[in-house]
């Protein structure tokens, strides 16, 4: 099967592209590197296996030839180009919003056109401001003013959302919509305002770990390893068609605690440094204090849950991170 990967050399894209290359599909990626990255696809590229089936396209996805081109010869197609992160999304209002609605607009106008089955990433950030845990599919959206930048990228997704809605309403197109929580592994950077690679890299050269706010907003993470599990298996199911579904972990946890957690899985001499909101982000951010997932949905159609815990994932992004910096060192 032929698959293409909208932002496949992002962290969680690649991990998805690697995936199919192991199942032994051919691999599309199209991405602009803004926020990914040729490292993460490199090997591919190298491995005697693997090179003869995947394709990269150092590319926007409003090329609508490239795209074309693309979606024309490819089976499947798994949408994740977006803008990543807080301080991205702050720093780059205007692109950030472009991507996201008119990417997502030509995405969906290909794959109509050509009949493709799409996949489309979503992001619980579209939740906005609600207290309450777990957040299901079906809660309202409940989001700050306009004039706090930060809520920008919720309204984006969730257009997404509706516009992918749309088509499969009237077009009978097959669409599926994931909505993800806090996505952490290895390949991820915390140049965008991720928290663990972030925390983790603070802790391994003994460096203040800096917590945003008062630390008592709470978060639940899962593994990238799981998320990909999540995506193929909905990409395969036929009852997932039409439907939204929260990707995420469930055990959730305060963002002091994390970073305590963190200094002691390191052995860590670092202290926790707690910043203001307005000095980490400016005027235009604010915070969502509870984000957990009610996965009751996605468990019913495909049988998913995360396999690996808090602890393995932090296990997991420690090993990596630590031998990356001990590689830097030498």
């Amino acid at each position: 099967m032929r698959i293409l990967i909208t932002g496949g050399a992002g962290f969680i894209g690649s991990h998805l592209a690697e995936a199919h290359l192991e199942k032994g599909d051919e691999v599309y990626v199209i991405d602009d590197l803004s926020t990914g990255s040729l490292k993460n696809i490199d090997e591919f590229q190298e491995n005697e296996d693997y090179k003869a089936r995947f394709f990269f396209s150092h590319d926007s996805i409003l090329n609508h030839d490239k795209m074309l081109e693309l979606v024309g010869i490819c089976d499947q197609v798994y949408h994740l180009a977006a803008a990543v992160g807080v301080l991205y999304i702050l720093e780059h209002p205007f692109e950030s919003i472009r991507t996201n609605i008119q990417g997502t607009e030509k995405v969906l106008e290909l794959c109509n056109k050509f009949k493709k089955r799409v996949l489309i990433t979503s992001s619980s950030e579209v939740y906005g401001k609600h207290l309450h845990a777990p957040l299901v599919e079906t809660d309202n959206i409940i989001y700050g003013p306009s004039s706090k930048f930060r809520w920008s990228y919720a309204a984006t997704k969730l257009m997404d959302e509706f516009m992918a809605l749309a088509y499969h309403r009237t077009n009978g197109l097959e669409v599926v919509i994931t909505r993800l929580f806090n996505t952490v592994g290895p390949r991820q950077t915390g140049a965008y305002g991720m928290v663990i690679p972030r925390f983790v890299g603070q802790a391994l050269r003994n460096q203040p770990l800096t917590v945003h706010g008062n630390g008592k907003q709470t978060r639940t993470f899962t593994y990238v390893k799981d998320v990909i599990e999540a995506l193929m298996g909905l990409m395969a199911s036929l009852e997932a068609t039409g439907k939204v579904f929260n990707v995420g972990g469930t055990e959730e946890i305060n963002i002091e605690s994390l970073a305590k957690k963190i200094i002691g899985m390191t052995g860590s001499d670092s202290r926790i440094e707690f910043i203001p909101y307005e000095v980490a982000f400016g005027k235009d951010f604010e915070d969502m204090q509870r984000r957990v997932p009610d996965i009751q949905k996605i468990k019913g159609c495909i049988g998913f849950e995360p396999k690996t815990n808090l602890h393995g994932i932090l296990e997991r992004v420690i090993y990596d991170m630590s031998r990356n910096l001990g590689a830097s060192s030498r």
